[in-house]
């Protein structure tokens, strides 16, 4: 039966009739937050690009995360900006380091809040790559080992997750050997298994500190082009032991959450970067979009497309919208 006996009209004749058929609806407990920690005390610095956004001195991420913890949203993914800096990134697998003492500091304070450790290097070293460096490239093979240091050293500190998002190939194999060899064989890994080469990161390098130095992160992480090669990402990280896929950004690759989604039995989460959480609050202080709509209608689309958890910017705001 066609028109007029069928009128899918008549169920978006009111708000109350929308929600009642809506396919895909978004929970506090779908956020993972991103914060940035730097030392200090009583540090609370907004970032310009990013704004509601800060750099937070530990006590400052404490106060932060137990506001999260009371909005319902799931977790916190944390980033460091050490005191200072080396070729090696040393304060990444620094039992003292920014992130494993806050790490500690949180877990002491909260208890229905994941606490997730982004593994990387880049935030840490002088050069600002995401690894060693041997005639101007990031050595893949002399880096793993860097890694794992690090995902110990957070491990040792509490964190319930282990994220690596530096793109080495054979980081999650290296990661799992060394927390199964150090007793964390109980610790999740979530791989930012699909991580682009994205212009989208922008506002971030300013939020962490990690610009690189000279050259770009081209040679290690995906051409934005390829969809194919994202989904043998994937499948190489779930062979290693990843526990739950990533895909980085989120919004201008949906099409590779969907088939992610699609193709591979395991969780997968998104990430709505600094850039996209940067245009839309920008246009809307600029009065070009309505920034609750915006942002509602940005995380539902990453939610529909397959996500189980999105990585925002807007998670407390969101959050408490809902």
């Amino acid at each position: 039966m066609g028109f007029p006996i069928m009128r899918p009209r008549r169920l978006r004749s009111s708000q109350a009739l929308r929600k009642a058929v809506q396919e895909t609806q978004l929970s506090p407990r779908d956020f993972i937050y991103p914060m940035f920690v730097c030392p200090g005390e009583n540090v609370r610095r907004e970032i310009s690009a990013m704004p509601g956004n800060y750099q937070l001195s530990i006590d400052q991420l404490v106060a932060e995360a137990k506001e999260a913890e009371s909005l319902g949203i799931a977790g916190i993914i944390l980033f460091g900006l050490p005191e200072s800096k080396d070729p090696e990134g040393s304060d990444a697998y620094s039992d003292d380091g920014i992130v494993q003492r806050a790490i500690r500091a949180v877990k002491q304070e909260v208890s229905d809040l994941l606490v997730i450790a982004d593994t990387c290097l880049c935030e840490y070293t002088s050069h600002g790559h995401c690894g060693h460096i041997v005639d101007g490239d990031v050595d893949n093979d002399a880096t793993l080992e860097l890694l794992a240091k690090s995902a110990v050293a957070q491990a040792r500190a509490g964190a319930d997750i282990i994220a690596p998002s530096d793109m080495m190939d054979g980081r999650v194999e290296a990661i799992r050997d060394a927390l199964d060899t150090n007793g964390f064989d109980t610790l999740p890994i979530l791989s930012y298994a699909a991580k682009y080469a994205s212009v989208f990161y922008g506002p971030f390098r300013e939020a962490a500190e990690s610009a690189p130095q000279f050259g770009d992160r081209r040679s290690y992480q995906m051409d934005p082009p390829n969809q194919r090669e994202a989904m043998r990402e994937i499948a190489l990280d779930i062979e290693e032991g990843a526990d739950i896929i990533m895909v980085k950004p989120a919004m201008p690759y949906l099409d590779v959450v969907f088939r992610a989604k699609q193709e591979f039995d395991l969780p997968v989460a998104a990430y709505q970067v600094s850039g996209e959480y940067s245009m839309i609050v920008a246009a809307a202080r600029n009065g070009w979009l309505d920034l609750d709509r915006a942002m509602t209608e940005s995380l539902t689309c990453i939610k529909r497309a397959g996500a189980d958890l999105i990585l925002t910017y807007f998670a407390k705001t969101m959050a408490r919208a809902l």
